[in-house]
């Protein structure tokens, strides 16, 4: 089966994040086992996801890894003027949703799959899938949990997300969180009976966006865009009525952590003000919506020269969006384990 046609085939799969892997999963598995392979199914705590592993050559030795996610974000943009889940054809480029981000890199793993089954390969090369890396990367740090029961320790690892084949050596680290104030509602002629949580939390959020400003004091690492940490809030709901006292707001917010800073521990001096609420009455929650790590710059690796040669470009040192590969990189500290972007055509239209 040629690499268009298993794109099809994947892309016909609405595996949107957070939903069940099984359809995808199933259809993974047995074209994996015509080849012949050694492929395991991982299922992950959520009880209807699960993440994949296939080894092609010896398993007793160190290897590569070609990694990637197989869910996609919803299709709910109006500018579709086909079905988003049936791969169609313009020209020379190819649409659905998933094109490029990422069943485009799972495709062409797959189509090489069995080339690679006969071969007698002395090091392996080893397919890692995972499930619901859009929504924060929340599958893959099960399937690395597995790895040691799975292969010998990797030599290094490729994320197949789009960078029009220019390999990323580092991106930065984020962390999402959902604030949550509880107040107490009533007629708003009555403000002195109620607790208004919009009022409490526009006080958190004033705070957050100074501190966000005074994080471009650093520190820094100029090999980024922008070269230093960030936080935006990005999502603010609450109330009812412009004549009822709301009482309930929530917001979320993000930070994105150079190499080096914990993300999670960026938002403390927030967590801090949310809580401080309590004094005055209300009621606050902190929800962890998503975090991964950083990943570091890599010098001089092997990966980097195998990389420059297979794509015939120089790696590209460091992007600000972030990718599996920290949570990786978190495990496999000296492997060198890298990213890299595939994919030059744009994923809709």
């Amino acid at each position: 089966m040629n690499v268009e046609k298993i794109l099809a085939r994947l892309i016909g799969f609405p595996s949107v994040v957070g939903m069940p892997t099984d359809p995808i999963v199933d259809w993974i598995r047995g074209y994996s086992q015509t080849a012949g392979v050694e492929m395991s199914v991982l299922p992950g705590p959520e009880g209807d996801r699960s993440n994949m592993f296939v080894t092609i050559g010896p398993r007793e030795v160190r290897g590569y890894i070609l990694s990637g996610h197989m869910e996609v974000v919803p299709a709910s943009e109006p500018e579709w003027s086909a079905d988003p889940f049936v791969l169609r054809r313009d020209g020379d480029r190819l649409y659905g949703r998933g094109t490029t981000d990422m069943k485009g890199f799972l495709a062409c793993a797959l189509a090489a799959l069995p080339r690679l089954a006969v071969m007698n390969l002395q090091r392996p090369i080893h397919l890692a899938f995972s499930y619901d890396e859009e929504a924060g990367c929340r599958g893959v740090p099960h399937l690395i949990a597995a790895l040691p029961s799975l292969c010998e320790k990797p030599l290094g690892a490729v994320i197949g997300e789009p960078s029009r084949m220019q390999a990323v050596r580092a991106h930065k680290g984020k962390a999402a969180v959902r604030l949550e104030v509880i107040g107490r509602s009533g007629h708003s002629s009555r403000s002195d009976l109620g607790l208004n949580a919009v009022h409490a939390m526009a006080g958190v959020i004033t705070q957050a966006a100074a501190y966000g400003q005074s994080l471009m004091e650093g520190p820094f690492d100029r090999n980024f865009a922008p070269p230093y940490s960030s936080l935006q809030v990005g999502v603010i709901a609450g109330g009812q009525a412009v004549n009822i006292i709301p009482d309930r707001c929530t917001a979320d917010i993000e930070v994105r952590a150079v190499p080096g800073l914990y993300p999670s521990s960026l938002l403390e001096p927030i967590r801090a003000q949310l809580f401080a609420l309590r004094d005055s009455g209300f009621e606050v929650a902190w929800h962890e919506l998503s975090a991964y790590p950083a990943l570091a710059p890599a010098e001089g690796s092997e990966l980097t020269t195998l990389l420059t040669e297979l794509t015939g470009q120089e790696s590209f040192v460091a992007m600000s969006y972030g990718t599996e590969a920290g949570f990786s990189a978190g495990r496999h500290r000296r492997d060198h384990l890298w990213t890299r972007r595939y994919q030059p055509r744009p994923s809709s239209r």
